[in-house]
């Protein structure tokens, strides 16, 4: 490990995850019963599926996505400065994608992929209760591999960020395992997103293994996400299994608000704030995550850094759509936090 990691640092925070983007619509919960769909889980669908889907659906807003890839944008709406690491095609969503990511100022050099499948897509059906289930087409983002991780872009971070859907393909997670050796050998934080309980029941063992190995210094999920990967059904046995496993567990539990566990310390709840109106809840985490990162870097306490990510998660919930749509400075500061 370096001895001074810091003097080398350019960027506050790197993120390697699936370039997306989504599809919103407004739909009743017989459309999710039409198509089998778990509510509010993610499901991986084919090209098929995708169509028939998109067919059905009466109302549609494009906007870029994917986990990582909103964190990331809700980071540099807050001033950081923020890079990322995914595959777009060489496609209309591809350019929109990119050119919306380099807009919001974050650093993005993939390289679009000309002979591969499409743009990735995912259908982001948002029911009356503001409650999203998505349904992700991964086309372009499937070819995310070993080969393109940019060892001089992960060592120049300060934090590396990485989202649990990276597990469903083995290229992908190759990729992941390379950017978190870099990364420790060069004395950077890895923080990690759980991202879904589908996501978590999938690749339990595998997740516990690399928190125990500590390959993850900063793990993020939701109590029900928690309480899936220790397998226990209440936040007294999910704290207890955070101070024993985990380094730096950081846990959302809707209205309810958040709290840590740290090195074996339980950081209090900070409570929710109530949205003027409850839209859609696409992006809740992604953003929490943003702020919660963004209170990291700039060393706030870790109550702060909890407060932070709910007001940024509250901003996301009051629109349509998974990313910051006001100015996120003024945002943050108005509701008792500068930058």
């Amino acid at each position: 490990m370096e001895k001074n990691p810091s003097e080398h640092v350019k960027f506050d925070v790197v993120g390697m995850g699936n370039a997306i983007v989504d599809i919103l619509s407004k739909c009743q919960d017989s459309l999710l019963e039409k198509f089998d769909l778990r509510k509010g889980a993610m499901h991986l669908i084919d090209a098929e599926r995708a169509q028939e889907i998109y067919a059905a659906l009466d109302e549609k807003t494009i906007a870029s996505g994917g986990s990582v890839c909103n964190t990331i944008a809700g980071l540099a709406s807050l001033g950081l400065k923020t890079a990322l690491i995914g595959k777009v095609a060489n496609d209309a969503l591809g350019a929109s994608f990119t050119d919306e990511i380099r807009k919001g100022g974050t650093y993005f050099e993939g390289t679009p992929l000309e002979e591969a499948d499409p743009t990735s897509r995912c259908f982001v059906l948002v029911t009356p209760d503001a409650q999203r289930t998505m349904n992700t087409y991964l086309g372009a983002a499937s070819f995310l591999a070993p080969e393109d991780v940019d060892e001089a872009l992960i060592a120049s971070s300060q934090y590396v960020f990485f989202e649990g859907y990276l597990w469903d393909r083995e290229e992908a997670k190759n990729a992941f395992l390379k950017a978190v050796d870099i990364a420790h050998s060069k004395g950077r934080k890895v923080a990690f997103s759980m991202s879904d309980v589908f996501c978590v029941e999938g690749h339990r063992e595998a997740f516990l293994n690399m928190i125990k190995n500590q390959q993850i210094d900063i793990l993020f999920g939701n109590f029900e996400e928690y309480k899936s990967l220790f397998e226990v059904d209440n936040m007294d046995d999910v704290l207890a299994a955070a101070k024993e496993h985990c380094r730096y567990a950081v846990i959302t539990n809707g209205s309810d608000g958040a709290l840590a566990v740290i090195e074996g310390q339980v950081i209090d709840a900070v409570p929710a704030i109530k949205p003027d109106k409850l839209e859609d809840t696409t992006g809740a985490g992604d953003q929490f995550a943003a702020g919660f990162l963004a209170g990291l870097c700039k060393n706030l306490a870790p109550s702060d850094c909890l407060k932070l990510g709910i007001i940024c998660a509250t901003e996301v919930i009051g629109h349509l759509g998974p990313r910051p749509q006001t100015d996120m400075v003024q945002y943050v500061k108005q509701h008792g936090i500068s930058l």
